[in-house]
């Protein structure tokens, strides 16, 4: 199978083809028959899966969804972080860095990858940038005023912005900042879905039973005590009585065993929840280059704005060929096996049968240098600096604020 070049890549983005198409076949890793289990979704207060009737080739199958376009994005993202973290990818990744800020220190950095809203997130708005804000540092102006008929600005400092999508609706325009497609486009589905039941019970080595209702526990005053059986001991409420320990298992009576963590708990079966078992997985991955041919690059030459194209084509690319060697353990018990190496399709407008190419770690690093390195030849260089920001005093007071709040509560709910 010939190496995706890129040249191929080039022409495709230049018009050649409309979409770069990956699917990839995956099984279940304990083997056939084996069990997954797919992210659970709130429907009318209970937790579901996303069930659905999908065609597959020539019928119909019941499909479950086993990772949605939104995490696939995510899992994309840091597939491209591993590269740029590794040295082995070069681009624009703006960061934040908390490691010089007490209190806050363990988060460490930010990145542009990691962010909800990539460079448009509030945490880089409240951030600084060469001790200025960063929306009013010469780069933040730039990326706010950048918008699909004038790219270039984002391209510069954000090219992943322009890959996965972004919706600057927490800047100084609010909702009427820009909004850059979403090009790179890939989720996860299980193939004729049968949805098993869960089961779950928990035995008391101690065989602790019921309390007397006139002789059950209290939450101690002191959260570190948990609970006791002295009244005088307990947490009063209004009126001067003890409050009957209430923290524990969402089951059972407050004073009971199980509000302490005591205790059996039933058997029982979840039939709703229960994982799936499906004839295999498939991952659908399309970098659509009709999106990136509506990215516009004012003043500038036909042949500069197919080399910014390309470039952004080429961190796709990428992403899916360091995703496939980050694994796919999706959750807990939901880890799934490739069935082959990962390829592209070049899919053209014809409609006629797409030209398939293979792509690895290696050669789309190489990808991407050659790209980079084009649109700077072109006049479309992005941004070779480092993009270090630092939180703003009030974010790490929010923060410090936040998390003395959160302190509070968890030892309230550990009593």
């Amino acid at each position: 199978m010939t190496e995706l070049t890129y040249e191929m890549l080039r022409d495709a983005v230049a018009g050649g083809a409309v979409a770069l198409r990956s699917v990839l076949s995956l099984q279940p890793a304990d083997g056939d028959g084996g069990k997954v289990f797919p992210p659970t979704y709130s429907v009318d207060n209970r937790a579901a899966y996303a069930e659905e009737e999908r065609r597959v080739g020539d019928r119909v199958a019941k499909t479950v969804l086993l990772d949605s376009v939104a995490s696939q994005a995510n899992r994309a993202e840091m597939s491209l972080l591993e590269g740029w973290e590794g040295g082995e990818l070069s681009f624009p990744v703006a960061y934040v860095d908390f490691a010089g800020e007490e209190g806050v220190r363990d988060i460490g950095r930010i990145t542009v990858l990691e962010a909800p809203h990539r460079i448009a997130d509030a945490i880089f708005r409240d951030s600084l940038l060469d001790g200025t804000l960063f929306r009013l540092s010469d780069i933040g102006r730039a990326i706010t005023e950048a918008h699909p008929r004038n790219a270039t600005e984002m391209f510069r400092y954000a090219p992943t912005a322009l890959l996965f999508g972004q919706w600057d609706s927490t800047g100084p325009k609010r909702g009427l900042g820009a909004k850059f497609q979403r090009a790179f486009v890939s989720e996860i589905v299980g193939l004729d879905a049968e949805i098993g039941t869960k089961v779950g019970s928990r035995i008391d080595p101690l065989q602790i039973g019921r309390l007397a209702g006139d002789k059950i526990a209290y939450n101690h005053a002191n959260p570190e005590q948990v609970w006791t059986f002295d009244p005088n001991e307990a947490v009063q409420l209004k009126g001067g009585k003890p409050e009957p320990a209430s923290r524990g298992s969402k089951s059972g009576e407050a004073g009971q065993p199980s509000k302490i963590n005591h205790g059996n708990i039933p058997p029982s079966i979840d039939p709703l929840t229960g994982g799936v078992t499906i004839s295999a997985a498939r991952q659908t991955t399309v970098l659509s280059l009709a999106a990136l041919r509506r990215l516009k690059f004012e003043d500038e030459s036909r042949g500069a704005a197919v080399a910014a194209r390309t470039a952004v084509a080429a961190l796709g690319v990428a992403a899916i060929a360091y995703g496939y060697e980050m694994d796919f353990d999706l959750r807990s018990r939901c880890l799934l096996i490739p069935e082959h190496s990962p390829s592209v399709e070049l899919v053209g407008r014809d409609g006629s049968t797409p030209e398939i190419v293979a792509i690895g770690r290696d050669s789309s690093a190489q990808l991407v240098e050659k790209a980079a390195n084009a649109a700077a030849d072109a006049g479309l260089g992005w941004a070779t600096e480092e993009i270090r920001l630092v939180p703003a005093p009030k974010l790490v007071e929010l923060l410090r604020r936040s998390r003395e709040v959160s302190a509070r509560e968890g030892a309230a709910e550990s009593v």
